[in-house]
């Protein structure tokens, strides 16, 4: 019994030093988080991941009926290609509102009134892409 004890914690002391290990060279990127580029009015109803790279924000202004999406990276750096697009759904073969370039932190705002209307919406940094399609219906 005493042999199991000792076994016990010596893999549960291994396994703790190994989670701290991996927790201090391990440490995330801090995420984007939206700054009120589309203006007064306009709160995220909905975000998503772009990868590790950034967050798209999808907003809407309730007095207006507008949607607005931002594509923001999660550090400003060196300019690259950044888009943001926005659709009434579904948005077939391209989208109704698009903005694309090289940038430095991020793409849009762009807007789409969409009241009443489900919207795709996507962002895109250097080629990965985040988003979703059918979404904040009504």
């Amino acid at each position: 019994m005493r042999k199991l004890l000792r076994k016990t914690a010596s893999v549960a002391a291994a396994a703790g030093l190994a989670a701290t290990g991996l927790l201090a060279t391990a440490a995330p990127a801090a995420a984007a988080s939206y700054g009120g580029e589309c203006g007064s009015g306009y709160s995220v109803v909905n975000s998503a991941a772009v990868g590790t790279k950034g967050t798209v924000f999808l907003t809407y202004n309730n007095s207006n009926g507008r949607n607005c999406v931002v594509t923001k990276r999660n550090s400003a750096g060196s300019a690259v290609i950044i888009e943001a697009g926005l659709s009434i759904s579904p948005a077939g073969g391209h989208w109704d509102v698009y903005e694309g370039d090289y940038f430095t932190s991020y793409a849009g705002p762009i807007y789409l009134n969409a009241s009443g209307r489900c919207v795709d919406w996507m962002g895109r940094i250097s080629g990965t892409e985040g988003g979703k399609r059918g979404t904040n219906c009504g």
